[in-house]
């Protein structure tokens, strides 16, 4: 069975171009389809709507019905319709991959990143502000945080953005210091 990112890959694509297309009329849209397939995704993702999903006696009309209903105007026409889509071609157990495909692109197209940065201890507001800034020059993108704790780390921080991450703990530090020394 083909990965379920290579199966939701189309699917993103074609919500995002939707989305894309709205922009004219709504300058909102993209957020607005990332909203509406971030609940769809939590309504599939339900321990109930799971039996309905999963049991092939559920037909595709009712299947279909029972999805929109349990998303109520969460969902607009196009929405409604690309649930359809999903039901239709047995699809709707990857949406929660579509949306994660989904907001890559919309990450892309609006040049956002979210970053985590993991301290040993909690950053000031002011340290907070530096990094963020530090990395939208680096990265050239809006940069929003997400600030962690992590006790075990001794000392400094890592920050994860994307593919990227920089480790300046202390024990990464040690580590990078005892491979230098070992070649």
């Amino acid at each position: 069975m083909a990965e379920k990112s290579t199966i939701a890959r189309p699917y993103a694509l074609a919500a995002f171009g939707l989305a894309q297309e709205q922009i004219q009329t709504d300058p909102n849209s993209l957020a607005k389809w990332s909203d509406m397939l971030g609940f769809a995704a939590v309504a599939v993702a339900d321990e109930v709507m799971q039996d309905y999903v999963s049991n092939p006696k559920v037909d595709v009309e009712t299947l279909s019905r029972l999805m929109i209903e349990v998303c109520g105007d969460q969902l607009n026409d196009m929405g409604k319709n690309f649930i359809k889509v999903l039901v239709e071609n047995k699809r709707l157990n990857v949406l929660p991959e579509i949306v994660s495909l989904y907001n890559l692109h919309r990450a892309e197209a609006e040049k956002t990143i979210e970053a985590e940065v993991i301290s040993a201890f909690p950053l000031s507001d002011a340290q907070q502000s530096s990094l963020q800034a530090g990395l939208k020059k680096r990265l050239g993108r809006e940069v929003s945080l997400v600030s962690k704790v992590d006790e075990n780390l001794l000392g400094g921080a890592i920050v994860r953005a994307g593919d990227l991450v920089i480790d300046g703990s202390v024990s990464g530090q040690l580590d990078k210091l005892a491979t230098a020394l070992l070649h």
